[in-house]
């Protein structure tokens, strides 16, 4: 059975196909706003990560297939430092005395996971990484990550300092790629012992002109490199250590794990976008949903939605819009909002701010709408 994660402002939402289209289950996670959710092969273990500054920061775990949940707290909030300080009101609430979480003000919020090499990991505002060895009960610092020499230097996106992409190679334990807002792609090579910076622009790369985006340059933006506001990073399989990742500035292809980028943006309507991803068998073949501009409200371009395609590497793309809305589309898809299945015939999905779940079974060709009225989608994740 088909399994889509809907991570939203208010808890994790869990999408199943039947033949009568899509159950819907949730609010699941205590309500909290869940940035990113994953789930096993066999949808049985979901871990969903999220929280706020009145919730505090954690991981969300469970382990029959979203039915009980437990949530291990990384740091807390408001709330818990309320009931803290008075329990009488703890009381009054019927809550325990919250524990001290053990990384208060170390992060304040949690925005991505991934597993890799026997370990659960997650990435956090203010750009920090945490792993956990026992499924998510207990958690570590990355202290490579964390500790990166060159921290001070980094700035911050619109959402702030955040690890928010976490891509890591399948078959090598020791190499991983995240995405960091504003501070651009780091990888390790050593199992996140050390990390590189790779946000090099190949002096293959040429600029191209949009007319939906004549914006002045982005402070987070150099010219020999990419542009360091990263908003999503996705590797294609069994092509080397091929990347593909959609920036503040455009969409861009590395053919060697991301110490040189290309940029692959002509023939988009627009070189502004949150998601991105490839198709799990075709390294070759690549979606993103252009958005109209970072100032000029963030909506597909003539407010007419369409999923963009590249069957060849980002040389060229075609536009894909059946049963998508073509007028009056005001809505926004972010960083996490767009996933494929790992599947022969894979299912692309895409939720949207306005609470709408979309779902394409032909790579984009036709669309259906699984979901609506959710509320505001921060993530997708497949599981088929």
């Amino acid at each position: 059975m088909t399994i889509i994660l809907a991570g939203t402002s208010k808890g994790l939402f869990i999408l199943r196909h039947s033949a009568d289209g899509y159950e819907i289950s949730g609010p699941h996670c205590g309500g909290w706003p869940i940035n990113h959710a994953i789930a096993s092969p066999d949808g049985h273990h979901i871990w969903a990560a999220g929280g706020s500054g009145f919730m505090g920061a954690g991981v969300w775990h469970s382990t029959d297939g979203g039915l009980n949940w437990t949530v291990a707290k990384l740091a807390n909030g408001d709330f818990d430092r309320w009931m803290m300080a008075d329990p009488a009101m703890a009381a009054h609430w019927g809550v325990p005395v919250p524990e001290t979480a053990p990384f208060s003000g170390k992060v304040e919020v949690l925005w991505s996971l991934a597993r890799h090499g026997g370990r659960l990991l997650t990435g956090g505002k203010p750009g920090v990484m945490f792993e956990s060895r026992d499924d998510g009960a207990t958690w570590a610092e990355v202290a490579g990550i964390n500790a990166h020499p060159d921290r001070a230097e980094w700035e911050p996106g619109g959402a702030g300092l955040v690890v928010h992409t976490i891509t890591p190679h399948p078959e090598d334990a020791e190499k991983l790629w995240i995405g960091v807002s504003a501070a651009g792609v780091f990888a390790t090579e050593d199992g996140g012992a050390t990390w590189e910076s790779r946000n090099r622009a190949s002096n293959q790369t040429e600029p191209h002109d949009h007319p939906h985006e004549h914006a002045a340059p982005h402070p987070a933006h150099a010219a020999d490199e990419v542009g360091l506001c990263v908003h999503n990073l996705q590797r294609a399989q069994g092509a080397g250590d091929v990347l593909y990742q959609q920036n503040h500035h455009g969409v861009f292809r590395s053919h060697d794990g991301g110490r040189n980028w290309v940029d692959i943006s002509a023939g988009l309507p627009s070189r502004f976008g949150f998601p991105i991803a490839v198709h799990p068998h075709d390294p070759m073949t690549v979606f993103v949903l252009p958005l109209n501009g970072d100032t000029q409200g963030r909506f597909p371009p003539d407010a007419s939605c369409a999923i963009w395609r590249s069957r060849d590497g980002g040389a060229t793309w075609a536009r894909m819009d059946k049963g998508l809305p073509q007028k009056n589309c005001f809505f926004t898809v972010l960083r996490q909002g767009m996933a494929i299945t790992d599947a022969p015939d894979p299912l692309l999905v895409f939720g949207t701010n306005s609470g709408s779940v979309f779902a394409s079974s032909d790579l984009g060709e036709t669309w259906v709408e699984a979901a609506r009225h959710l509320p505001t989608v921060l993530a997708i994740e497949v599981v088929a």
